[in-house]
C-alpha cells in the first residue's frame, strides 16, 4: 500500500463524522489497527478504516461497549466469526434495556401519583408555610427502591 492509497486522519474524520482525536482514541483502545506512518511520522489509514469507524459508531449507538467491540473486532481480524458472541451481547443489551424500561415505567407511575399528592398537600398548606414535600419521599416505594439501587452502585447524591 502506498501513501497515495491511504487517507489522512482528517480525511477519515471528515468521511465518518468523528474527530481525529477519536481516531487516535480508537487506536489506543485497540479498535483500529495501528496506521501506517509516513517518513515524517504522520498517520495514514487504509480506505477500509472508514467502514470500520462507521461500524464502531453504529455498534456504540445500540449499546456495545468499547471493550466488547475490541474483543469482537480482534476475533474478526484473526479470521474468526464472532457472530454468536455479537448476538449474545445484543440479547444481553435488550434484557438490560427491558429491565430499565420497567424501572422507568414504575418511576413514571410514582411521579404521577406524587404530583397529585403534592398538589393536594400544597392546596392544604397556608401560603408562606413550608409543605415539607421532600420529607415524604421516604414513604414512596419506587423512590426508596431507586435510592437502594443508587447506594448499591456507590452513586452519591449532589448537594446542588
Amino acid at each position: 500500500m502506498t501513501p497515495a492509497d491511504t487517507l489522512s486522519p482528517s480525511q477519515v474524520a471528515r468521511a465518518t463524522g468523528v474527530s481525529a482525536d477519536t481516531l487516535r482514541f480508537y487506536e489506543r483502545r485497540g479498535l483500529l489497527p495501528n496506521p501506517l506512518r509516513t517518513d515524517a511520522g504522520y498517520r495514514r489509514y487504509p480506505g477500509s478504516t472508514i467502514r470500520r469507524v462507521e461500524l464502531i459508531q453504529r455498534a456504540l449507538v445500540i449499546g456495545f461497549s468499547l471493550d466488547e467491540l475490541r474483543q469482537v473486532l480482534d476475533e474478526r481480524d484473526r479470521g474468526g466469526a464472532p457472530c454468536r458472541k455479537v448476538l449474545g451481547l445484543l440479547k444481553d443489551r435488550l434484557a438490560a434495556l427491558e429491565e430499565r424500561v420497567n424501572q422507568l415505567t414504575a418511576l413514571k407511575g410514582e411521579l404521577v401519583a406524587l404530583v397529585s399528592d403534592w398538589e393536594r398537600q400544597l392546596a392544604a398548606t397556608p401560603a408562606g408555610q413550608p409543605a415539607k414535600l421532600l420529607e415524604g419521599l421516604g414513604q414512596r416505594p419506587a423512590v426508596e427502591e431507586g435510592r437502594r439501587r443508587r447506594q448499591g452502585r456507590g452513586v452519591r447524591g449532589s448537594a446542588r
